[in-house]
């Protein structure tokens, strides 16, 4: 049922490496998810703020997918998803000017 996790057990097995690469997996699709989304301009300490806050949130992601919750998953449609609606928004704002 749980695609990436089968693919990733497989290459791993069930040791510490499987949590570290759904750690490193989920992080980079939230950073791409918020900066896609909801990123506003903000100042560097601000934005330290935010994606240390980040990171530590996505640890709780990742304990969701080892217990084989398709989190990561969800990650990546979002990541597609907010990816086409900025593509999309971009081209129509330049076919406007």
């Amino acid at each position: 049922m749980n695609i990436l996790y089968d693919i990733l057990v497989d290459q791993f097995g069930k040791t510490q490496n499987l949590f570290w690469a759904f750690y490193v997996l989920n992080l980079i699709f939230s950073i791409i998810a918020y900066k896609l989304g909801f990123a506003r301009e903000l100042s560097l300490i601000k934005s330290i703020i935010v994606y240390i806050l980040l990171t530590v949130g996505v640890f709780l992601i990742t304990i969701f997918s080892i217990m084989e919750l398709p989190m990561t998953e969800s990650l990546i449609i979002i990541s597609i998803v907010l990816a086409i609606y900025r593509f999309r928004l971009h081209k129509e704002r330049k076919q406007r000017d």
